[in-house]
């Protein structure tokens, strides 16, 4: 597959490789705790197989897990899950910008395997808006080694929860490695105003049901940080942080799909226009 890419792609595909790899360890560990919990849970073994497939979302699969238990209405449990999965709206108004030339069905693939790790590496990056050489690959790099590494996981939870005691804590330890990501997130003042109530509204409705908590947290965090942009702005607005130039393009620029690539002029064939005069 990485034959057929161009270079700019192979390239930015291999760099979305290395740029998960260190999420990986914490992937991997909430992957083999969801699976777990499933193969415990009501479900059968191919029900927590479809659903570690069909779904990809780790909160909101053990947040229903108690639910399938206790036999409540299905809408409750999609209630749930979606309250749990409101995050990813965000998520998604934050990718339209960078693949809205896409086809829809291109972008709904994208949006499967979306995810939270996968879109803060992303954001990370400061691309330029619209079409960019190699910034597509690069998320599908990131999006491949996410979905594998949790896939792995997850079944291997289903397959083999005999095996793994209910007192290792596996939830923990996939805890404990994404706080070094997160913590590499916060660059500037308002991300650590967001952080800080998103983290206190999280503690404080996390009792209230259906999980609502967290998107609670999440529009917390993001009035916070709007806020503190608003402030920072007025009162020192030299500091507000200014967005990083688009990277320069390649030499032989790539068009986005349905138009055809810009040609060069022929340099190299003498002007005859000079010549006929």
């Amino acid at each position: 597959m990485l034959d057929r890419l161009s270079d700019t792609n192979r390239r930015a595909f291999l760099d979305g490789i290395r740029t998960l790899s260190p999420a990986v360890a914490a992937t991997f560990s909430w992957g083999l705790v969801t699976g777990i919990a499933m193969a415990k849970s009501v479900l059968t073994v191919p029900q927590a197989l479809g659903m570690s497939i069909a779904v990809y979302a780790g909160s909101s699969q053990l947040a229903v897990l108690p639910l399938f238990a206790a036999k409540l209405p299905i809408w409750t449990i999609l209630l749930t899950a979606a309250m749990v999965n409101l995050r990813f709206v965000i998520f998604s108004a934050g990718l339209a910008p960078h693949f809205s030339y896409l086809p829809m069905w291109r972008r709904l693939v994208l949006g499967y395997f979306n995810g939270d790790i996968i879109y803060l590496m992303f954001a990370k990056r400061n691309f330029p808006t619209g079409f960019q050489p190699g910034k597509e690959a690069f998320f599908w790099g990131l999006a491949v080694t996410s979905w594998s590494s949790w896939q792995v996981s997850s079944i291997a939870g289903i397959l083999l929860a005999s095996l793994f005691p209910d007192d290792w804590g596996l939830e923990l330890a996939g805890t404990l490695a994404l706080l070094p990501l997160i913590v590499s997130a916060i660059a500037t003042r308002s991300t650590l105003a967001a952080v800080g109530i998103a983290s206190i509204v999280a503690l404080l409705a996390f009792d209230l049901p259906y999980r609502i908590g967290l998107p609670i947290a999440v529009l917390a965090a993001l009035a916070a940080g709007s806020i503190a942009d608003a402030v920072i702005a007025r009162v020192a607005p030299d500091r507000v942080r200014k967005p990083r130039a688009p990277a320069a393009l390649p030499a032989t620029r790539e068009a986005p799909p349905g138009e055809s690539a810009p040609t060069r002029p022929d340099t190299t064939r003498p002007d005859t226009r000079r010549s006929a005069r």
